[in-house]
Protein backbone atom coordinates (compact mmCIF):
# COMPACT_ATOMS: atom_id res chain seq x y z
CA UNK A 1 0.00 0.00 0.00
CA UNK A 2 2.78 2.39 0.94
CA UNK A 3 4.65 1.49 -2.28
CA UNK A 4 1.61 2.29 -4.42
CA UNK A 5 1.12 5.64 -2.70
CA UNK A 6 4.76 6.58 -3.20
CA UNK A 7 4.64 5.53 -6.85
CA UNK A 8 1.50 7.56 -7.41
CA UNK A 9 3.13 10.66 -5.97
CA UNK A 10 6.20 10.20 -8.11
CA UNK A 11 4.20 9.84 -11.28
CA UNK A 12 1.68 12.57 -10.56
CA UNK A 13 0.73 14.76 -13.49
CA UNK A 14 2.17 18.25 -14.07
CA UNK A 15 -1.29 19.75 -13.43
CA UNK A 16 -1.44 17.93 -10.06
CA UNK A 17 1.97 19.27 -9.08
CA UNK A 18 0.89 22.76 -10.19
CA UNK A 19 -2.23 22.56 -8.01
CA UNK A 20 -0.15 21.38 -5.05
CA UNK A 21 2.21 24.29 -5.67
CA UNK A 22 -0.69 26.76 -5.69
CA UNK A 23 -2.10 25.23 -2.50
CA UNK A 24 1.30 25.49 -0.80
CA UNK A 25 1.67 29.11 -1.90
CA UNK A 26 -1.76 29.99 -0.50
CA UNK A 27 -0.90 28.30 2.81
CA UNK A 28 2.41 30.15 3.05
CA UNK A 29 0.71 33.45 2.24
CA UNK A 30 -1.86 32.79 4.98
CA UNK A 31 0.97 32.22 7.47
CA UNK A 32 2.70 35.42 6.33
CA UNK A 33 -0.53 37.40 6.68
CA UNK A 34 -0.78 36.24 10.31
CA UNK A 35 2.87 37.06 10.99
CA UNK A 36 2.34 40.48 9.41
CA UNK A 37 -0.52 41.20 11.83
CA UNK A 38 1.54 40.27 14.90
CA UNK A 39 4.53 42.28 13.69
CA UNK A 40 2.28 45.24 12.93
CA UNK A 41 0.87 45.24 16.47
CA UNK A 42 4.39 44.97 17.87
CA UNK A 43 5.73 47.88 15.80
CA UNK A 44 2.57 50.02 16.00
CA UNK A 45 2.27 49.97 19.80
CA UNK A 46 5.39 52.17 20.20
CA UNK A 47 4.78 54.19 17.01
CA UNK A 48 2.50 56.91 18.36
CA UNK A 49 4.33 57.25 21.68
CA UNK A 50 7.97 57.28 20.56
CA UNK A 51 8.24 61.07 20.23
CA UNK A 52 6.58 61.65 23.60
CA UNK A 53 8.70 58.89 25.17
CA UNK A 54 11.89 60.58 23.95
CA UNK A 55 10.40 63.90 25.07
CA UNK A 56 10.99 62.78 28.67
CA UNK A 57 14.74 63.05 28.03
CA UNK A 58 15.25 65.54 25.15
CA UNK A 59 13.42 68.43 23.42
CA UNK A 60 11.45 68.20 20.13
CA UNK A 61 14.23 69.58 17.92
CA UNK A 62 16.72 67.08 19.35
CA UNK A 63 14.18 64.33 18.71
CA UNK A 64 14.22 65.45 15.07
CA UNK A 65 17.99 65.00 14.93
CA UNK A 66 17.77 61.53 16.52
CA UNK A 67 15.09 60.43 14.03
CA UNK A 68 17.31 61.71 11.19
CA UNK A 69 20.32 59.76 12.46
CA UNK A 70 18.26 56.59 12.96
CA UNK A 71 16.78 56.74 9.48
CA UNK A 72 20.09 57.64 7.84
CA UNK A 73 21.49 54.50 9.49
CA UNK A 74 18.45 52.56 8.24
CA UNK A 75 19.12 53.80 4.73
CA UNK A 76 22.69 52.50 4.83
CA UNK A 77 21.52 49.17 6.29
CA UNK A 78 18.84 48.76 3.61
CA UNK A 79 21.35 49.40 0.81
CA UNK A 80 23.68 46.74 2.27
CA UNK A 81 20.82 44.31 2.95
CA UNK A 82 20.61 42.58 -0.49
CA UNK A 83 24.17 41.24 -0.26
CA UNK A 84 23.48 39.91 3.23
CA UNK A 85 20.31 38.14 2.08
CA UNK A 86 22.02 36.66 -0.97
CA UNK A 87 24.86 35.27 1.15
CA UNK A 88 22.90 34.03 4.17
CA UNK A 89 19.36 33.48 2.74
CA UNK A 90 16.32 35.59 3.52
CA UNK A 91 15.05 33.02 6.04
CA UNK A 92 18.18 33.21 8.23
CA UNK A 93 18.46 37.00 7.96
CA UNK A 94 14.80 37.32 9.01
CA UNK A 95 15.58 35.36 12.19
CA UNK A 96 18.48 37.71 12.96
CA UNK A 97 16.34 40.80 12.25
CA UNK A 98 13.62 39.55 14.60
CA UNK A 99 16.15 38.90 17.38
CA UNK A 100 17.71 42.38 17.13
CA UNK A 101 14.26 43.96 16.89
CA UNK A 102 13.07 42.19 20.06
CA UNK A 103 16.24 43.18 21.92
CA UNK A 104 15.76 46.86 20.98
CA UNK A 105 12.23 46.79 22.42
CA UNK A 106 13.51 45.30 25.67
CA UNK A 107 16.12 48.06 25.75
CA UNK A 108 13.36 50.67 25.42
CA UNK A 109 11.35 48.98 28.18
CA UNK A 110 14.19 49.30 30.69
CA UNK A 111 15.55 52.70 29.56
CA UNK A 112 16.09 55.06 32.46
CA UNK A 113 18.32 57.65 30.82
CA UNK A 114 18.68 59.50 27.51
CA UNK A 115 21.67 57.48 26.26
CA UNK A 116 19.96 54.11 26.53
CA UNK A 117 16.65 55.42 25.19
CA UNK A 118 18.34 56.96 22.14
CA UNK A 119 20.47 53.89 21.41
CA UNK A 120 17.46 51.59 21.71
CA UNK A 121 15.20 53.77 19.52
CA UNK A 122 17.85 53.92 16.80
CA UNK A 123 18.22 50.11 16.77
CA UNK A 124 14.43 49.73 16.87
CA UNK A 125 13.97 51.95 13.80
CA UNK A 126 16.73 50.20 11.83
CA UNK A 127 15.60 46.64 12.63
CA UNK A 128 11.90 47.37 12.01
CA UNK A 129 12.74 48.73 8.55
CA UNK A 130 14.73 45.60 7.71
CA UNK A 131 12.08 43.14 8.94
CA UNK A 132 9.47 44.53 6.54
CA UNK A 133 11.90 44.05 3.65
CA UNK A 134 12.31 40.40 4.70
CA UNK A 135 8.53 40.11 4.67
CA UNK A 136 8.31 41.78 1.24
CA UNK A 137 10.66 39.18 -0.24
CA UNK A 138 8.68 36.32 1.33
CA UNK A 139 5.30 37.64 0.15
CA UNK A 140 6.58 38.25 -3.38
CA UNK A 141 8.02 34.70 -3.49
CA UNK A 142 4.52 33.21 -3.23
CA UNK A 143 2.64 35.81 -5.31
CA UNK A 144 1.49 35.64 -8.94
CA UNK A 145 1.61 38.72 -11.15
CA UNK A 146 -2.04 38.54 -12.25
CA UNK A 147 -3.23 38.72 -8.62
CA UNK A 148 -0.55 41.05 -7.23
CA UNK A 149 -3.01 43.81 -6.35
CA UNK A 150 -5.22 41.40 -4.40
CA UNK A 151 -2.31 39.66 -2.65
CA UNK A 152 -0.55 42.87 -1.59
CA UNK A 153 -3.72 44.58 -0.39
CA UNK A 154 -4.83 41.52 1.60
CA UNK A 155 -1.38 41.50 3.19
CA UNK A 156 -1.57 45.20 4.01
CA UNK A 157 -5.10 44.82 5.35
CA UNK A 158 -3.84 42.24 7.85
CA UNK A 159 -0.99 44.59 8.79
CA UNK A 160 -3.38 47.51 9.16
CA UNK A 161 -5.65 45.42 11.39
CA UNK A 162 -2.73 45.31 13.79
CA UNK A 163 -2.26 49.07 13.52
CA UNK A 164 -5.94 49.71 14.30
CA UNK A 165 -5.78 47.73 17.54
CA UNK A 166 -2.59 49.44 18.73
CA UNK A 167 -3.60 53.04 19.60
CA UNK A 168 -6.33 51.84 21.97
CA UNK A 169 -3.93 49.34 23.51
CA UNK A 170 -1.21 51.99 23.84
CA UNK A 171 -3.47 54.45 25.64
CA UNK A 172 -4.59 51.68 28.02
CA UNK A 173 -1.05 50.44 28.70
CA UNK A 174 0.22 53.96 29.42
CA UNK A 175 -2.37 54.35 32.17
CA UNK A 176 -1.26 51.02 33.68
CA UNK A 177 2.51 51.08 33.41
CA UNK A 178 3.58 54.14 31.46
CA UNK A 179 5.82 53.70 28.41
CA UNK A 180 7.83 50.71 29.66
CA UNK A 181 4.80 48.41 29.58
CA UNK A 182 4.11 49.28 25.92
CA UNK A 183 7.64 48.34 24.89
CA UNK A 184 7.56 45.17 26.97
CA UNK A 185 4.30 43.96 25.37
CA UNK A 186 5.73 44.75 21.92
CA UNK A 187 8.82 42.69 22.75
CA UNK A 188 6.73 39.74 23.99
CA UNK A 189 4.85 39.67 20.66
CA UNK A 190 8.13 38.85 18.92
CA UNK A 191 8.15 35.43 20.64
CA UNK A 192 5.09 33.97 18.80
CA UNK A 193 6.30 35.53 15.53
CA UNK A 194 9.69 33.84 15.89
CA UNK A 195 8.09 30.54 16.96
CA UNK A 196 5.62 30.42 14.05
CA UNK A 197 8.35 31.42 11.61
CA UNK A 198 10.60 28.60 12.86
CA UNK A 199 7.74 26.06 12.87
CA UNK A 200 6.88 26.90 9.25
CA UNK A 201 10.51 26.78 8.12
CA UNK A 202 9.94 24.10 5.49
CA UNK A 203 7.29 26.14 3.69
CA UNK A 204 8.91 29.55 4.08
CA UNK A 205 12.44 28.59 3.08
CA UNK A 206 12.55 29.26 -0.63
CA UNK A 207 15.26 29.05 -3.27
CA UNK A 208 15.18 32.29 -5.27
CA UNK A 209 17.68 33.02 -8.04
CA UNK A 210 18.31 36.61 -7.00
CA UNK A 211 19.35 39.20 -9.54
CA UNK A 212 23.00 40.02 -8.82
CA UNK A 213 23.06 43.48 -10.38
CA UNK A 214 24.84 46.20 -8.42
CA UNK A 215 22.86 49.02 -6.85
CA UNK A 216 23.95 51.84 -9.17
CA UNK A 217 22.57 50.33 -12.44
CA UNK A 218 19.23 49.80 -10.66
CA UNK A 219 19.22 53.45 -9.52
CA UNK A 220 20.04 54.62 -13.06
CA UNK A 221 17.27 52.46 -14.56
CA UNK A 222 14.77 53.76 -12.03
CA UNK A 223 15.45 57.40 -12.86
CA UNK A 224 15.39 56.73 -16.61
CA UNK A 225 12.09 54.81 -16.47
CA UNK A 226 9.28 57.31 -15.79
CA UNK A 227 7.02 54.61 -14.34
CA UNK A 228 9.58 53.32 -11.82
CA UNK A 229 10.62 56.88 -11.01
CA UNK A 230 7.02 57.98 -10.62
CA UNK A 231 5.96 55.19 -8.26
CA UNK A 232 9.18 55.67 -6.25
CA UNK A 233 8.41 59.37 -5.77
CA UNK A 234 4.78 58.65 -4.87
CA UNK A 235 5.98 56.15 -2.27
CA UNK A 236 8.41 58.76 -0.91
CA UNK A 237 5.59 61.29 -0.54
CA UNK A 238 3.33 58.75 1.18
CA UNK A 239 6.11 57.92 3.64
CA UNK A 240 6.62 61.64 4.20
CA UNK A 241 2.98 61.87 5.25
CA UNK A 242 3.32 58.81 7.52
CA UNK A 243 6.40 60.24 9.22
CA UNK A 244 4.58 63.46 10.09
CA UNK A 245 1.49 61.50 11.16
CA UNK A 246 3.41 59.23 13.54
CA UNK A 247 5.84 61.74 15.05
CA UNK A 248 4.44 65.26 14.85
CA UNK A 249 0.62 64.97 14.86
CA UNK A 250 0.48 63.16 18.26
CA UNK A 251 2.98 65.66 19.68
CA UNK A 252 0.91 68.59 18.35
CA UNK A 253 -2.37 67.23 19.73
CA UNK A 254 -0.91 66.38 23.15
CA UNK A 255 1.39 69.32 23.83
CA UNK A 256 -0.01 72.17 21.73
CA UNK A 257 -3.75 71.47 21.87
CA UNK A 258 -3.86 69.78 25.30
CA UNK A 259 -5.59 66.54 24.33
CA UNK A 260 -5.01 63.39 26.40
CA UNK A 261 -4.08 59.79 25.51
CA UNK A 262 -7.49 58.62 26.74
CA UNK A 263 -9.06 60.69 23.95
CA UNK A 264 -6.41 60.16 21.29
CA UNK A 265 -6.39 56.34 21.54
CA UNK A 266 -9.97 55.90 20.24
CA UNK A 267 -9.51 58.67 17.63
CA UNK A 268 -6.32 57.08 16.27
CA UNK A 269 -7.99 53.66 16.07
CA UNK A 270 -11.02 55.13 14.30
CA UNK A 271 -8.87 56.98 11.78
CA UNK A 272 -7.16 53.75 10.71
CA UNK A 273 -10.38 51.94 9.74
CA UNK A 274 -10.08 53.01 6.04
CA UNK A 275 -7.05 50.75 5.74
CA UNK A 276 -9.30 47.78 6.55
CA UNK A 277 -12.27 48.64 4.34
CA UNK A 278 -10.63 50.29 1.31
CA UNK A 279 -7.43 48.48 0.38
CA UNK A 280 -8.73 45.02 -0.65
CA UNK A 281 -11.56 46.39 -2.87
CA UNK A 282 -9.11 48.89 -4.35
CA UNK A 283 -6.60 46.11 -5.10
CA UNK A 284 -9.27 43.98 -6.79
CA UNK A 285 -10.42 46.93 -8.90
CA UNK A 286 -6.83 47.66 -9.89
CA UNK A 287 -6.36 44.03 -11.02
CA UNK A 288 -9.66 43.68 -12.90
CA UNK A 289 -10.98 47.05 -13.98
CA UNK A 290 -9.29 50.42 -13.56
CA UNK A 291 -5.58 50.03 -12.98
CA UNK A 292 -3.87 52.16 -10.33
CA UNK A 293 -3.51 55.64 -11.82
CA UNK A 294 -6.90 57.19 -11.09
CA UNK A 295 -6.98 55.98 -7.49
CA UNK A 296 -3.44 57.29 -6.87
CA UNK A 297 -4.52 60.75 -8.04
CA UNK A 298 -7.61 60.72 -5.81
CA UNK A 299 -5.60 59.54 -2.81
CA UNK A 300 -2.92 62.23 -3.19
CA UNK A 301 -5.58 64.97 -3.39
CA UNK A 302 -7.32 63.72 -0.23
CA UNK A 303 -4.04 63.61 1.74
CA UNK A 304 -3.18 67.17 0.66
CA UNK A 305 -6.59 68.55 1.70
CA UNK A 306 -6.29 66.78 5.07
CA UNK A 307 -2.86 68.24 5.78
CA UNK A 308 -4.13 71.74 5.01
CA UNK A 309 -6.95 71.14 7.50
CA UNK A 310 -4.43 70.18 10.21
CA UNK A 311 -2.86 73.62 9.75
CA UNK A 312 -6.13 75.54 9.97
CA UNK A 313 -7.79 73.69 12.90
CA UNK A 314 -6.39 75.48 15.95
CA UNK A 315 -8.76 74.18 18.64
CA UNK A 316 -8.98 70.73 20.31
CA UNK A 317 -12.41 70.01 18.80
CA UNK A 318 -12.45 66.22 19.07
CA UNK A 319 -15.09 65.42 16.43
CA UNK A 320 -13.48 67.78 13.88
CA UNK A 321 -10.02 66.27 14.34
CA UNK A 322 -11.54 62.78 14.15
CA UNK A 323 -13.17 63.58 10.78
CA UNK A 324 -10.05 64.98 9.13
CA UNK A 325 -7.73 62.36 10.59
CA UNK A 326 -10.12 59.71 9.21
CA UNK A 327 -10.20 61.47 5.82
CA UNK A 328 -6.39 61.61 5.70
CA UNK A 329 -6.26 57.81 6.06
CA UNK A 330 -8.84 57.35 3.30
CA UNK A 331 -6.34 59.05 0.99
CA UNK A 332 -3.37 57.18 2.46
CA UNK A 333 -5.14 53.80 2.11
CA UNK A 334 -5.81 54.45 -1.58
CA UNK A 335 -2.23 55.52 -2.26
CA UNK A 336 -0.72 52.67 -0.22
CA UNK A 337 -2.84 50.02 -1.97
CA UNK A 338 -2.08 51.36 -5.43
CA UNK A 339 1.61 51.88 -4.67
CA UNK A 340 2.00 48.23 -3.67
CA UNK A 341 -0.09 46.94 -6.56
CA UNK A 342 1.74 49.00 -9.19
CA UNK A 343 5.29 48.41 -7.97
CA UNK A 344 4.98 44.67 -7.40
CA UNK A 345 3.50 44.20 -10.86
CA UNK A 346 6.77 45.42 -12.36
CA UNK A 347 9.16 43.45 -10.09
CA UNK A 348 9.57 39.85 -8.85
CA UNK A 349 11.12 38.31 -5.74
CA UNK A 350 14.42 37.90 -7.60
CA UNK A 351 14.61 41.69 -8.05
CA UNK A 352 15.91 42.08 -4.51
CA UNK A 353 17.90 45.24 -5.24
CA UNK A 354 14.83 46.92 -6.75
CA UNK A 355 12.71 46.02 -3.70
CA UNK A 356 15.38 47.31 -1.31
CA UNK A 357 15.73 50.54 -3.28
CA UNK A 358 11.96 50.99 -3.19
CA UNK A 359 11.90 50.52 0.59
CA UNK A 360 14.52 53.23 1.09
CA UNK A 361 11.63 55.67 0.67
CA UNK A 362 10.72 55.06 4.33
CA UNK A 363 13.97 56.20 5.96
CA UNK A 364 14.55 58.89 3.29
CA UNK A 365 11.11 60.34 4.06
CA UNK A 366 11.79 60.35 7.80
CA UNK A 367 15.09 62.16 7.19
CA UNK A 368 13.36 64.76 5.02
CA UNK A 369 10.47 65.17 7.48
CA UNK A 370 12.86 65.60 10.43
CA UNK A 371 15.01 68.12 8.53
CA UNK A 372 11.91 70.01 7.41
CA UNK A 373 10.55 70.03 10.96
CA UNK A 374 13.83 71.36 12.37
CA UNK A 375 13.80 74.24 9.84
CA UNK A 376 10.08 75.01 10.24
CA UNK A 377 10.21 74.94 14.05
CA UNK A 378 13.08 77.39 14.02
CA UNK A 379 10.84 80.02 12.39
CA UNK A 380 7.21 78.95 12.93
CA UNK A 381 4.87 77.04 15.27
CA UNK A 382 4.47 73.29 14.66
CA UNK A 383 1.16 73.57 12.78
CA UNK A 384 3.00 75.28 9.87
CA UNK A 385 4.74 71.96 9.21
CA UNK A 386 1.42 70.51 8.04
CA UNK A 387 0.90 73.44 5.64
CA UNK A 388 4.29 72.87 3.99
CA UNK A 389 3.71 69.11 3.84
CA UNK A 390 0.34 69.67 2.16
CA UNK A 391 1.99 71.78 -0.54
CA UNK A 392 4.73 69.19 -1.05
CA UNK A 393 2.14 66.41 -1.29
CA UNK A 394 0.44 68.14 -4.23
CA UNK A 395 3.55 67.42 -6.31
CA UNK A 396 2.50 63.77 -6.21
CA UNK A 397 -0.22 64.56 -8.74
CA UNK A 398 2.47 65.20 -11.38
CA UNK A 399 4.05 61.80 -10.78
CA UNK A 400 0.70 59.98 -10.72
CA UNK A 401 -0.50 61.58 -13.96
CA UNK A 402 2.76 60.56 -15.68
CA UNK A 403 2.40 56.83 -14.89
CA UNK A 404 1.53 54.35 -17.62
CA UNK A 405 -1.60 52.66 -16.27
CA UNK A 406 -1.71 48.87 -15.98
CA UNK A 407 -5.24 48.81 -17.47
Amino acid sequence: MGFKKTLKNKTSSPSSRKNNSKTGAKKNLAVLYGLGTLLAISSALPAYVQSNFLGQFIDLQTIGYIIMIANASSLVAILLFPNLIKKLTNYFVTQVSLTVYGASLLGLAISENAAMAIMSIVIFIISSNLIWINMDVLIESFSQNKSTGRTRTIYFTFINAGWILSPLASSYLITKGEYSLIFLVSALLVIPVFSIFAHQARGLKHDVAYDHRALWPVVVRMFKDKNRRGIFMISLLLQLFYSSAVIYIPFHLLHNLGMEYGVLGPIFSLMLIPFLIIEIPAGIMADKYWGEKEMLIAGMLIISVSLFSFYFISSPIIWLWAIFLFLSRVGAALVEAMRESYFFKIVDAKDLVDINLFRTTGPIAYIIASALAIIVLYFFPLNYLFLFLGLIMLSGLTFAVGLRDTK
